[in-house]
């Protein structure tokens, strides 16, 4: 699972537990500064209850108090050890603003400015388009507006593959886009990449180096690293989801293993714990202040991190179902900007295999709230929520009950998506024997895949990426779909184009509807090598 963000089937993934729903007590929304620790105890614990939640971690930040902080559950099911306060979690996407500002310490050191031209830093950039080539900006990298189809280019780097970051540039002339230059939003990871490898040939440093060098240590984020390779020791978070049947997102709860690998740091590899993220929330809101007067970033840059660039989505605000649906969601430079409850909130989600986390921030109350979670659901959002209106006194609501509902519904909606089920294969035989499909096959941005004949049967492997390998099974008219290994990712569904007795093309996607958008075969256009 990744796609660095709570996504579709994150929320999917929410499942109902063995518990109904529970109420959170009304006394539990209180005074900001009045929120002590059996209140937070009171918000955190029915969720874990209701959702079967392995284990939770919880920052909260408020002006003039020390950040509360704490741990709950177990790291990981079956095994002894605690959440504690220096337990470390993959804070995916949340890592995006590490990016933005480790680009904003360039920038107030006029070594690179948000508006010139990428390829003035990186000259053999290139888009798609030659004309967006020229018009892309340091900023447009970090705006989710490029025009670039959702996740595109995600099967570079999730799961773990051979490429490297510098393989992005080589690769961004051949996706395709999906609309206009800065004509609308999708969520993208790839130009987070670009940006991580524009920091290192600015600076000189490579991007993991430059973070913690810049940044890490300067706020003292000692438990953090800026990738997982990185981790020390056995304080380290679990990976914890449901993985079917039917469907990823029910059925029991397991133990994964990560699959993210070293490319993806820049737009999702940092690990830290509730202790660290308190920190960076603090400097967030105090506008690139450290505790002790120095500032990382002036008040130019802190603005310019937080104005919002990206139209997200609009709707008619709050409903009685959700009383926190914002007017007005944009992006801004590695953050999410919205109203909520009618207040300005700086926020952003992060979503690995197994893990989801929050961060959140009002910055006009000094409020920031971190909630970091060991499994592969929504809960952490929730939790956020409620902590949230706990702390501007927002009139009480039943989040429990809500993500109660919302899960059942989402997972009425995504087992009536694959009624039939995915499991059956549609009407229609290969036209080809066998071993005419067999080959090597080139897509420009991803590589090579081998597909093999043996005993009557195909088999492929993913050159760049070991985990995608599997026997291949019939699945109608020229296609084949993969089994990988339980947790090893989503299946495919290939294609193969026939003209004339031979294969000319294959193209593949992913077999469930529900696939995180990180698996995007849909992208991939492969040729055979003759």
């Amino acid at each position: 699972m990744s796609g660095f963000e709570v996504n579709r089937r994150q929320a999917l993934a929410l499942s109902l537990g063995s518990a109904a729903a529970l109420a959170v007590p009304g006394w539990a929304w209180a005074a900001a500064a009045e929120l002590d620790e059996a209140g937070v105890d009171a918000l955190v614990r029915p969720f874990m209850a209701a959702f079967e939640t392995p284990g939770i971690g919880v920052a909260i930040v408020r002006p003039n108090l020390p950040p509360f902080l704490k741990g709950y559950g177990v790291r990981t099911l079956g095994k002894a050890g605690a959440v504690d306060t220096h337990t470390r979690f993959g804070i995916a996407s949340n890592s995006k603003s590490f990016t933005a500002a480790a680009l904003a310490l360039l920038v107030e050191e006029k070594k690179i400015g948000w508006d010139d031209p990428v390829v003035k830093h990186l000259p053999e950039f290139r888009m798609y388009d030659p004309a967006v080539t020229q018009m892309m900006t340091v900023r447009d990298l970090l705006v989710h507006r490029s025009g670039l189809p959702l996740g595109a280019g995600d099967l570079m780097f999730f799961p773990a593959s051979t490429h490297v970051a510098p393989d992005v540039l080589k690769a961004l002339p051949y996706l395709k886009p999906a609309r206009g230059f800065r004509a609308g939003y999708d969520y993208d990871n790839i130009l987070y990449i670009v940006a991580g490898v524009l920091i290192e040939r600015v600076s000189g440093m490579p991007w993991d180096r430059f973070v913690a060098t810049r940044l890490l240590a300067p706020l003292g984020m000692s438990d953090a690293v800026p990738t997982r390779g990185q981790l020390t020791g056995d304080n380290v978070a679990g990976r914890h989801a449901r993985l079917g049947p039917p469907i990823r997102g029910m059925g029991p709860m397991k133990v994964i293993q990560p699959d993210e690998g070293p490319m993806v740091d820049a737009a999702g590899g940092i690990n830290a714990s509730v202790t660290d993220i308190a920190k960076w929330l603090q400097v967030q809101m105090a506008g690139g202040r450290l505790p002790d007067g120095r500032a990382l970033w002036g008040p130019e840059q802190a603005k310019a991190m937080w104005t919002p660039e990206t139209i997200v989505a609009s709707s008619d605000g709050p409903t009685p179902e959700n009383p926190t649906r914002a007017v007005t969601s944009t992006y801004a430079l590695g953050w999410f900007v919205q109203d909520y409850r009618g207040i300005r909130m700086v926020s952003h989600s992060g979503g690995l295999s197994g893990q989801v986390t929050q961060t959140a921030m009002i910055p006009s109350r000094g409020i920031g709230v971190a909630v970091f979670s060991n499994v592969e659901d929504g809960v952490s959002g929730g939790i956020r929520n409620a902590l949230l209106d706990a702390l501007i006194g927002a009139p009480a609501f039943d989040w429990v009950s809500s993500y109660v509902g919302r899960t059942k519904k989402a997972q009425e909606s995504a087992l009536a998506e694959v009624s039939g089920g995915i499991d059956t294969a549609p009407p229609g035989t290969p036209s080809l024997p066998l071993k005419a499909y067999a080959g090597r096959y080139r897509d420009p941005w991803y590589g090579d895949v081998v597909i093999t004949e043996a005993r009557g049967r195909l088999a492929i492997q993913f050159v760049p990426t070991a985990a995608f390998k599997s026997a291949l099974e019939p699945w109608g008219p020229d296609a084949f779909r993969t089994r990988f290994p339980a947790g090893a990712g989503e299946d495919a569904v290939l294609s193969f184009e026939v003209k004339d007795g031979a294969v000319v093309r294959l193209t593949m996607k992913a077999l469930s509807p529900l696939a995180d958008f990180s698996y995007d075969f849909h992208h991939l256009d492969f040729a055979p090598v003759r």
